[in-house]
């Protein structure tokens, strides 16, 4: 009997260890978990293909424009002259290569009804001022939009200043306002479908949607996908939800010129996430929220995200849950950071106890050990197995939501350039699964004893839950933000010659756009 390489005997040792019972239950808490997800992502699958179903109903019985909504009665010119006004609200800051895109899919809505436009930037250096300068020029008086200075935020984040100074600018008789974020591709009956539900049901406090994350084939990409994708699932469920996604909110406008339930205050003094402070105060206050089946919006992601910008979003993403307003949101917020980074790690964990037990099983096949020498178990095999059936099954159902939500905005934007699963790297996916579930913990971690954290060029430190200092330097920062790969104007810069060259080369690729392979 020969004896064991000392490796071999450790990587043995591990497998038996991993074979007990504390780590059978961990990796079956972990097939639980893929397992859960799958069904989440199959109720929300349902939800969206109940929306395209519908749609397909209403144009067998003759609507051609089901696009826009189920009943064509409602685009008689009677109903149109009811429907209520509306301003669009668009925080910028930068530009990027698909910013032209989204926004002249939201100044070219469908909405039947008086319909203004407000960009918001926080000054003329910014270079997504000379972009909807110029776009705006382009489109001279087909849209009633305007660019708006807001100057510098130092209450609150920048991004909500620039949002209630758009608040405070936008027109006397508007019922609703809505919060887009530039990055947000709309549907041409986007606005329409969110107003026509406020309209339905008056105790609506804000009604929301989700992207749908179109990764460019970066590792980078996958991981912010991957990461959007669990979030989605509490987006479709065609009516009330608990969640609120920043990127499309419809609310009243008098909620904001009367500071009902104290939201200009809460957003103003402190302010540092829109969705997590509002849907902190419709908590409090017993508010509704709903996202309709259609709203889902195509979100490109950058091409050259590359993977530390992920990192810089991800990190984004986990210090607004060091942000409050109440005890109790402070309370749910803790929750929610633990029980996310326990499944996050929880997730994870399985598949490094799964690479133990294969690569032990190799090695007894190919050095020949016995498995009395090995003291081998086979339960670590038959863990493996479940695991990866159980991944399958996950990947299966997010490969499904993906495919029909595809199919649903191909259906609501039926002149754009048509989306695809054709390019989809399904084992960067699965690699995306394991990095964003390993990285979140450490993400969450670093946030919450950091209490501080960079957003374009500007450093936010909290207090007690709330923003009492903002740091600004043409030094700090990135030159580019995270998603969008928006181009921020920063000192370092490419030059201006460099800039004008995107802006030209995007505007001609609005004019010939071409087709989006997801």
């Amino acid at each position: 009997m020969s004896a064991l390489d000392p490796l071999d005997s450790i990587l043995f040792s591990l497998s038996k260890a991993f074979s007990s019972p504390l780590a059978v239950f961990v990796q079956i808490q972990g097939c639980l978990i893929c397992l859960v997800l799958a069904f989440g992502w199959a109720c929300a699958a349902y939800v969206r293909n109940r929306e395209i179903n519908r749609m397909k109903d209403s144009m067998q019985r003759g609507n051609s424009f089901a696009f826009l909504c189920h009943d064509i009665a409602e685009l008689e010119h009677s109903n149109q002259l009811k429907l209520p006004r509306v301003t669009v609200v668009m925080p910028l800051k930068g530009f990027g290569e698909h910013n032209l895109h989204n926004w002249r899919s939201q100044v070219t809505s469908l909405y039947g009804g008086p319909l203004e436009f407000m960009f918001i930037v926080e000054s003329r250096e910014d270079p997504a001022y000379r972009a909807v300068s110029l776009l705006l020029s382009d489109l001279k008086d087909e849209v009633d939009a305007k660019i708006v200075v807001a100057g510098l935020s130092t209450t609150c984040s920048q991004k909500i200043h620039n949002q209630l100074i758009g608040v405070e600018k936008m027109h006397k008789d508007s019922k609703y306002v809505l919060f887009l974020d530039d990055d947000v591709r709309l549907h041409p009956g986007s606005i329409g479908a969110l107003t026509s539900e406020m309209e339905k049901n008056p105790d609506i406090f804000i009604q929301t949607g989700y992207p749908l994350d179109l990764p460019s084939g970066s590792l980078g990409s996958y991981c912010i996908y991957e990461y959007h994708m669990p979030c989605s699932m509490g987006f479709a469920t065609g009516g009330r939800t608990f969640f609120l996604w920043g990127g499309c909110m419809m609310m009243h406008a008098d909620d904001f010129r009367l500071d009902r339930y104290g939201v200009v205050t809460g957003l103003k003094n402190g302010g540092y996430s829109d969705d997590m402070t509002l849907a902190a105060i419709a908590g409090a206050h017993k508010r509704l929220i709903t996202s309709p089946p259609v709203a889902v919006f195509p979100h490109p992601l950058a091409s050259d995200l590359s993977f530390p910008r992920y990192w810089n979003y991800l990190r984004k993403q986990t210090f607004v849950l060091e942000s409050y307003t109440t005890t109790v949101n402070w309370i749910m917020n803790r929750a929610l950071f633990t029980v996310h980074c326990y499944l996050s790690w929880g997730f994870v964990t399985p598949f490094l106890m799964a690479i133990i037990h294969i690569t032990a099983a190799l090695r007894m096949y190919i050095t020949g050990y016995s498995i009395v020498e090995t003291t081998f178990t086979f339960v670590g095999l038959k863990l493996v197995g479940c695991l990866a059936t159980c991944t399958i099954i996950e990947l299966l159902s997010m490969w499904n939501l993906t495919r029909i939500e595809v199919h649903l905005c191909n259906m609501l934007s039926p002149e754009a350039p048509k989306l695809s699963l054709a390019t989809y790297n399904w084992s960067l996916v699965f690699i995306a699964l394991i990095v964003d579930n390993f990285l979140y913990p450490i993400s969450a971690f670093r946030s919450h004893f950091s209490q501080s954290i960079n957003w374009s060029g500007i450093r936010y430190h909290l207090k007690d839950g709330k923003i009492f200092k903002i740091e600004r330097s043409k030094d700090m920062g990135p030159i580019y933000t995270d998603l969008g790969g928006k181009h921020l104007g920063k000192k370092g810069a490419p030059p201006k010659l460099s800039f004008l060259s995107s802006l030209a080369r995007s505007l001609a690729q609005w004019r010939q756009p071409k087709k989006y392979d997801i």
